[in-house]
C-alpha cells in the first residue's frame, strides 16, 4: 500500500494590519485581519525538509505590511488581489495562492454634529470579508460580512413541524426571529466596483429579512439570498450560515402576571443553526474558488 501527500497548503494566519491614510487633514483607516496561503510544488518539504520553495511565513507577513505601504490598501478585494497575484507570479514554484482579509468597522466619533477628522470608535461586531484565490492564471473573489446581527420583533412564525415524543417546542403564530448573518457571495468575474457592490448586497439583504413574512428561517434565508441575485447579475452564488438566536417567552405566571410576548429570554446556546446556497442555474461551479473555506 503505497502513502502519499494530499492536497497541502501552507501561510500566515491573521496578521493585524491598522493602515492609517494621512494624505488628507481628515484622516481614515483600514483595520484588517489578513491571512495568506501559498500552494505548489510544496512536497518535497513535507516528504523530506526541504525548504528550497517555501517562502517564509514571515515573509509573507512582511509582505503584507510592505504592500499597504507602497500603495493605499483601498478595497480589501484590490488589497487581496495584489497579494495574491504577488506571491504566485514571484515565488519560485508556488502555484496557488488563498487571501483571506477581515475588515474590522470603525465610525468617526461625532462631535458638535460632526465627524471629528482623527478619531473613531469601534463600529460593532460586524465585519467586511473576502477571500481571493489564485489558482494558476485564474483569480477568484468570494466577498462577503459576518457577525451581522439582525432582529425583527414580529412578522415570524414557526408551526406544522414533525412531533414525536421528545418535542416539547410549542407552535406559534407570533415570535421573535433573531440571527447573526454569515453571507458570501461569488463574483462571476474582478471587474467589479467592490464598495458599491457590497453596500448594495449588504442592503439587499437586510431589506429581504425584515420584508419577509417568515415561516421559517430557511424561508428567509432563501429570500436574502434571491434578493441578492436578483439585483446583482456579476454575482453567481450566495452561501449564507443564519443562527438563530433564539428568544423564548418568559412564564410569570409565578408572580400573577401574564405575559403578552413581551419579555423573552434570550438564550445563547444552544441554537438552531440554518445554513444554505443560493444559486444561478446557469451558473458554473468553481471549486477552486472555495478552497478550504467553510462551506457555509
Amino acid at each position: 500500500m503505497g502513502i502519499v501527500m494530499g492536497p497541502n497548503q501552507y501561510g500566515k494566519a491573521e496578521v493585524r494590519l491598522v493602515a492609517v491614510d494621512r494624505s488628507t487633514p481628515r484622516h481614515r483607516i483600514k483595520d484588517l485581519t489578513v491571512s495568506s496561503a501559498l500552494r505548489g510544488e510544496l512536497d518535497p518539504a513535507h516528504l523530506t525538509g526541504d525548504n528550497s520553495k517555501v517562502l517564509p511565513t514571515d515573509t509573507q507577513k512582511n509582505t503584507v505590511f510592505a504592500f499597504a505601504r507602497e500603495a493605499p490598501v483601498g478595497e480589501i478585494e484590490d488589497f487581496a488581489l495584489r497579494l495574491g497575484k504577488h506571491f504566485t507570479s514571484t515565488a519560485d514554484g508556488i502555484t496557488g495562492a488563498r487571501i483571506l482579509i477581515d475588515e474590522h468597522a470603525w465610525e468617526r466619533i461625532q462631535v458638535d454634529g460632526a465627524g471629528h477628522d482623527h478619531s473613531f470608535s469601534r463600529g460593532g461586531d460586524e465585519k467586511r470579508t473576502t477571500a481571493v484565490t489564485f489558482d494558476g492564471e485564474h483569480a477568484h473573489v468570494v466577498s462577503g460580512l459576518r457577525d451581522l446581527v439582525v432582529l425583527k420583533s414580529t412578522g415570524s412564525e414557526f408551526h406544522g413541524y414533525p412531533k414525536d415524543r421528545y418535542t416539547t417546542l410549542a407552535e406559534t403564530s407570533d415570535r421573535v426571529l433573531a440571527t447573526a448573518v454569515t453571507a458570501r457571495w461569488r463574483y462571476s468575474s474582478t471587474d467589479v466596483d467592490w464598495a458599491k457592490s457590497f453596500e448594495s448586497v449588504r442592503a439587499r439583504l437586510l431589506a429581504a429579512f425584515a420584508e419577509t413574512h417568515s415561516y421559517a428561517l430557511q424561508q428567509t434565508l432563501y429570500e436574502m439570498g434571491k434578493a441578492v441575485l436578483h439585483e446583482h447579475p456579476e454575482i453567481a452564488e450566495v452561501r449564507l450560515s443564519l443562527p438563530n438566536k433564539h428568544h423564548f417567552a418568559v412564564d410569570l405566571q409565578f408572580c400573577g402576571l401574564d405575559n403578552a410576548n413581551e419579555v423573552f429570554h434570550a438564550a445563547d446556546r444552544p441554537y438552531g443553526l440554518i445554513e444554505g446556497i443560493v444559486t444561478r442555474d446557469e451558473a458554473e461551479p468553481q471549486p477552486a474558488a472555495w478552497y478550504s473555506i467553510d462551506e457555509f
